[in-house]
Order: structure tokens, then sequence, then C-alpha cells
């Protein structure tokens, strides 16, 4: 807890942007704030006030003199302080948003800056909860946010995963670790018809992709009857929501060897597994092995890392997604679908949709597109802030 009258105050350059960040834009960056020895001083994860260059109050802030992202506004009230009860406030508030969208306890409770609690990711499974504490303040406050979630939303296992990239750049180490209860294996998780088992500790981020949900589902759409190969499959997310609408079968690739087991867990759990199997390897390569091997699938979807993960990384990304696109076309049957993925920040969807028409193209294929999905409702996003809609979906029909 920050005591109000002990609270630091920081100040806007007199050419910030101040007018952006009174209306709603929730990041200062380093050369926007008056960086003096007081400023630099500040502990990673302080809590100051944040004034403008007239000294007229914006809100309270958390401060980190390390990152690029100097100031994250944590409340536009100068007088609010910041608590186990205001971050408890702030998890209720999500917690009515997913219990209105969802039946079933299982989704992103938090999605940090539009949820009002920055750098915090937290995805729900049932009675268990990971915590992802990508910003200082989080970790600083990790007790009490942990506290509050099992006060707010009743889970009984909360996981710490401190792992990833956005930890790097606020200058803390890598660190996962179980908070509160325990787990014997990986967690079942019902959805789209299918179970997914996640594991909560060794697997990717927080274990499932929850924001991928509506895009598996309008693949399934397309799956009836159909022949699938689900590329960077993970966990299985596209192919067990294909089976479970009616796939005839469908071949998941993926590099982990513990991915592709999870998988399998999942359509066994699920009553598939006669119809499911595993291919593990490089999935640039298995889809060239399989181009050889003459093999063709109704449904193709690719679901790759961020191969843009930066603005340095854009170009190389861009032409990663086109290679994909290039190998994945051929594969796919006349008039089957294709579906391609991005999770880049860098690369927008214009961006990513013109390499992936031009990826189609290089491999000999012409297509409809149909779709452009997004990440759930689970996943809100901050108006002001395009780098939280990360997640692109396209599907097309192939021509003949």
């Amino acid at each position: 807890m920050t005591d109000a009258h002990d609270m630091p105050t920081v100040r806007l350059r007199p050419k910030a942007e101040v007018r952006a960040i009174r209306h709603g834009f929730p990041w200062v960056y380093a050369d926007e704030l008056v960086t003096d020895r007081r400023t630099q001083a500040l502990a990673p994860g302080a809590i100051a006030r944040l004034e403008d260059a007239e000294r007229h109050p914006l809100g309270i802030v958390t401060v980190n003199p390390k990152s690029k992202i100097i100031a994250r506004m944590l409340d536009r009230d100068p007088a609010a302080v910041i608590d186990g009860g205001w971050i408890a406030a702030r998890l209720a508030r999500a917690l009515s948003l997913r219990e209105r969208l969802y039946g079933a306890p299982f989704y992103r409770l938090v999605h940090a800056e539009a949820d009002g609690l920055p750098g915090v990711v937290i995805d729900r499974f049932g009675d268990a909860a990971v915590v992802q504490p990508n910003a200082a303040w989080a970790e600083a406050m990790i007790g009490d946010l942990a506290d509050a979630l099992a006060s707010v939303a009743g889970v009984t296992t909360i996981i710490k995963n401190g792992t990833g990239r956005a930890r790097g750049l606020e200058g803390l180490s890598e660190e996962t670790q179980i908070l509160s209860g325990a787990l014997d294996g990986p967690v079942p998780v019902p959805m789209n018809g299918a179970t997914y088992m996640a594991d909560l500790l060794g697997g990717q981020k927080t274990g499932l992709f929850f924001d991928q949900r509506p895009n598996h589902a309008f693949a399934a759409s397309l799956a009836r009857g159909a022949r699938v190969l689900d590329v960077f499959s993970h966990v299985g997310g596209f192919s067990l929501a294909a089976l479970a609408a009616g796939a005839e079968r469908a071949l998941a690739v993926d590099a982990s060897a513990s991915a592709l087991e999870l998988a399998e867990a999942g359509a066994g759990a699920s009553g598939r597994a006669d119809r499911f199997t595993t291919r593990k390897g490089d999935a640039f390569a298995v889809m060239e092995a399989l181009a050889e091997e003459g093999a063709v699938f109704d449904l193709v979807v690719c679901d790759p890392p961020a191969f843009a993960p930066s603005k340095p990384a854009l170009q190389a990304g861009l032409r990663a997604y086109e290679r994909v696109a290039k190998l994945a076309a051929p594969l796919v049957a006349p008039g089957g679908f294709l579906g391609l993925c991005s999770c880049s920040h860098a690369a927008d969807l214009a961006q990513f949709r013109n390499a992936s028409a031009r990826g189609i193209g290089r491999g000999g294929r012409r297509g409809q597109l149909l779709h452009t999905g997004f990440a759930g409702p689970d996943h809100p996003q901050l108006p002001q802030l395009a780098e939280s809609g990360y997640l692109k979906a396209l599907f097309f029909r192939l021509d003949g």
C-alpha cells in the first residue's frame, strides 16, 4: 500500500502529449517525463502522482525508471490509494464481465491495461489461476494481487508465471512458482465442445491460448467431414475443436513433444483419439514433407508464434508469415479452406493480410478471404492502445 501523504510526484515535460493521457492513453514514455535525480532514484514499481508541466494532477501512476514505458496510469483519481482493496475492486469489475460472457470459469480474467491493471495478465482455469505480473508494480504487489484474486474469484490455486519478453523489458527476472494451493497435473479445460489439457506450470504462456477461442469456433464451422491439418498446434487448439464439430480426422503438427502429448491427452479426454494423430517436427519442414508425400486436407490452419514481436523484427516476420502461407496453400484440397494466424504486435492487419496473400499466390493458389477473426471478448482492448489488438486470423477458401 502507498500512503497518499508519502507519495512522490512525477511531472510531464512541456512537449509531452498531455491531451492523449487525459483522453485515456495509459502510458508515459521515458522521453515525456522529467527524469531528474529524484525520479531516477525511484524503485521500479514505485507509485507516484503524475502532473502535467503546469503541475495540474493527472492521476496515480506506477513508475519504472528502467523501462521505456516509464509510467503507467493506475488511477485517474489523484487521491486514489493503491492497495489490496483497490486491486480487489478492479478484479471484481473484470470478473463481472467474464461471468456475463461465459457460463464456465475458463477465460482470461484480466487483460492488463484494458482491465485497469497495467501489465497484469490473469488466466482462469476453474479453481486455478495463472498470474503474469509483467510490470514492476505488479511484481512488487504480487502478494496483494494473489490475496485479492483468492478473495474475489474464489480460486484456490494461484500460479505466478514470471516468464516472457515483457518482463525483460521491465528489468524483471524470470520465475515461476505456486503461490497458493497445489497442482497434480494438467488441468482439463472445456472449450468449443472439446476438452483441452493445460499445463499451468510448464506450458507456453499460461498453459492455454484462450484468445483463439472464437477462431477455433469459426474453423470448426468449416470442419464437418473434413480432413484437418493443424500446424503449430500447441495443445491441439484448432484440431480438437474441428474434431468436436465432426471432422473426419485431424493431424496436429508441433515442434514440442510435450505439447503434442497434451494434445493427445485432450483428444482422449474428448473421446476422439481414434481420429487424431500428431507429427513432431519443425513446421516448415513438415509442410514441405507433406507436400512431397502428396498429402491434401480440406482445412489447414497455421497458428505460428509471434514472428514479428517488435518493430525491428517486422520485415523478417512478414517474410516468415509469407512462407507459412506459401507452404500451406498447396496442401489445401480444391475448394478447401486455409486459416492463417498472427499474434505479432508489430505486424498490423493490413501487413499480415498482404503477406498472407503473397504467400498463397507464391504457393500457386488463389482464394477468397472469407473471415477475419480476432481475440475473444475476454481480451478487451483500450481503443487508445493499438498494441492490444495483436491477434489476427484470416480464413480463405482456395480455388482449384
